[in-house]
């Protein structure tokens, strides 16, 4: 066990309530004093009498409420003495949260937006620079992260209508440089062993595409439990102000950004709304209903789960995904690989997929600290080492020289234990690491500190956090259905395959969208409803004609409600965001 520093869990209340916020040297001082006679001490300096400090997460990311347990818990008690209980941030919980006057001790956003600035307007977060809490206990924090706190605090100061230099956290996915752009996920996953069965036909735009599916289907019609395929499987709990996979297929084709009520070329800062004539939200939604009209779109796809989703994406049950979590990352297994069956990437020549570029401002889902916590230094100490190289790689791999290590050459590497949690989040992890599954030991708040493909500054090679990008895990492939995709590109990993594409980078920015005037939510969720509605009609519809009516209905619907109004706020954003690119750039 390493030694627990006694600050890291004593808090004095009757102090702070004779002596309010005073400084938190002080706090230590009294308490040495304070220490020395009542608290025994072990041969190391561990102190006895040492109360183990249970900290709320209240966390908009989480997929979980409860304590964490498994070998996180082990890890953060064994670092901090600290146990985590954990709430997941539904809109019920957060209304009676905000009223109570009381979010919790550490507050994790799922986005920069209303929630987050109501919050901040009302006082229940903690200033990180009150009491020099930052650069006492967030050292790792303040000297590498440096333009994500400052684009918080920017945000603060537009969040209240002054000039503030306060801080209140910082966004996910920090890149250490903005020179690079993060892993491509919109990867264009297609079954290859199928592909080559058909003799590699060219695919160059989306009316290839739609014949290569379909000749798929002709050569595989069941998948491995006997049910009937399909090019693709959607589903529509990731729905937000349209219909997900339809806004995403024009991101990855075109490789426009979802912007407001629409999209936005991140090249040019054009425009485009959601129902523009001949738009690419429309010309999406017309591709998945030609799929639907040729048995290639699975019937389910608008009532079902993301769980029901993926358990038919591995069992084979669809041919296509543009996004490599719905496709090759849950398809590729050892079995499949075996039997010579395989999704790899097979992008359309006319398509210019998106990438987000290294963001060194960060993203939007933001790390916070509640204002009334007991205990600020102890929250600012946990998410300072969530920062640092260590806390990053074992939040992400699992416990060091368990899960990972650098070897003496001081290239980063997976243990054989490691190897397989990274591969199977499944596995089951040591009794004296808690247990239960790796992916139910795994922090579950559910946000990041650092972009996955930042450099671990840390690493003496300079490589990233990416483990698929680590010299030490650069293996020859096992089989020839591998070997096949690699040889007909000339590649030797996914990543290199993309970065031979046309490409689209979304560039780093610190832009951030304004909150809606209050007249204008009503109005928005209204007319995003009927949007993702009739989208969904859109998409089953039998006939060409049929689809052609129910599209000029949802127009007519969302202009009704207002869309007009909600797209001229779009565009003033559009152009907010396009005049500060230019500026960065």
């Amino acid at each position: 066990m390493r030694e627990t520093p006694f600050f890291h869990i004593a808090r004095v209340d009757s102090m702070k309530t004779i002596m309010g916020r005073v400084t938190s040297a002080l706090i230590v001082m009294v308490m040495l004093v304070g220490c020395a006679a009542g608290c025994g001490a072990s041969d190391d300096g561990t102190l006895f009498g040492q109360e183990t400090v249970t900290l709320t997460v209240y966390s908009e990311l989480a997929n979980y409420s409860g304590e964490q347990v498994g070998w996180m818990a082990e890890v953060l008690l064994e670092e901090f003495n600290v146990v985590l209980n954990i709430i997941q941030g539904e809109d019920s919980i957060y209304e009676s949260r905000m009223e109570a006057g009381n979010l919790g001790d550490i507050v994790v956003w799922g986005g920069d937006g209303e929630h987050y600035t109501n919050a901040l307007k009302a006082g229940l977060l903690y200033d990180w620079n009150e009491d020099d809490l930052l650069e006492t206990y967030g050292t790792y924090i303040q000297d590498n992260m440096s333009y994500a706190l400052e684009k918080n605090s920017e945000l603060t100061a537009s969040a209240t209508d002054g000039e503030s230099s306060a801080v209140y956290g910082f966004g996910h996915d920090v890149a250490t440089s903005s020179e690079d752009h993060a892993s491509f996920y919109y990867t264009w996953d297609i079954r290859w062993d199928l592909y080559r069965e058909l003799g590699y036909p060219e695919i160059n735009d989306l009316d290839d595409l739609l014949e290569v599916l379909s000749d798929m289907k002709e050569i595989c019609p069941t998948d491995d439990n006997g049910n009937e395929t399909y090019a693709v499987s959607l589903w529509p709990d990731w729905d937000g102000d349209m219909v997900m996979y339809v806004k995403a297929l024009a991101t990855a084709y075109y490789g426009y950004t979802e912007f407001g009520i629409g999209l936005y070329d991140t090249e040019t800062g054009d425009y485009h709304d959601a129902l523009e004539e001949g738009g690419p939200y429309l010309e999406m939604l017309a591709f998945f209903n030609r799929l639907y009209q040729n048995g290639l779109l699975d019937p389910n796809s608008m009532t079902q789960t993301y769980d029901s989703m993926i358990e038919k994406v591995q069992a084979g049950g669809t041919f296509w995904s543009i996004f490599n979590y719905s496709g090759s990352v849950a398809y590729n297994t050892e079995e499949h690989t075996a039997e010579g069956k395989i999704m790899c990437s097979l992008v359309p020549a006319e398509a210019t997929p998106y990438v987000e570029g290294m963001n060194v401002f960060g993203g939007s889902r933001i790390w916070s600290i509640g204002a009334n916590t007991e205990y600020p230094e102890l929250c600012m100490q946990i998410l300072n080492w969530l920062c640092t190289p260590e806390g990053y790689m074992t939040y992400t791999y699992g416990p060091e020289e368990l899960c990972w290590y650098y070897d003496e050459d001081g290239y980063t590497c997976l243990t054989e234990f490691g190897e397989k949690c990274y591969t199977d989040k499944t596995t089951a992890m040591p009794e004296e690491w808690g247990g239960s599954t790796f992916t139910n030991g795994s922090l579950q708040i559910n946000n990041t500190t650092w972009n996955l493909n930042a450099t671990n500054q840390d690493s003496i090679q300079g490589e990233s956090y990416n483990a698929d990008y680590w010299v030490s895990r650069q293996t020859e492939p096992e089989y020839d259905v591998e070997k096949d995709w690699q040889e007909y590109f000339g590649v030797s990993s996914v990543h290199e395959y993309m970065e031979t594409t046309n490409y689209v980078v979304d560039p780093s920015t610190d832009f951030v969208m304004e909150s809606k005037p209050t007249d204008l939510s009503t109005t928005w969720n209204a007319v995003t409803d009927a949007i993702k509605t009739y989208s969904w009609r859109a998409i089953y519809a039998d006939s060409d004609e049929e689809f052609e009516a129910i599209v000029s209905e949802m127009i007519e619907q969302a202009e009704g409600y207002g869309y007009d109004e909600c797209v001229e706020w779009s565009l003033e954003q559009a152009a907010v965001r396009h005049a500060i690119d230019d500026e960065i750039e």
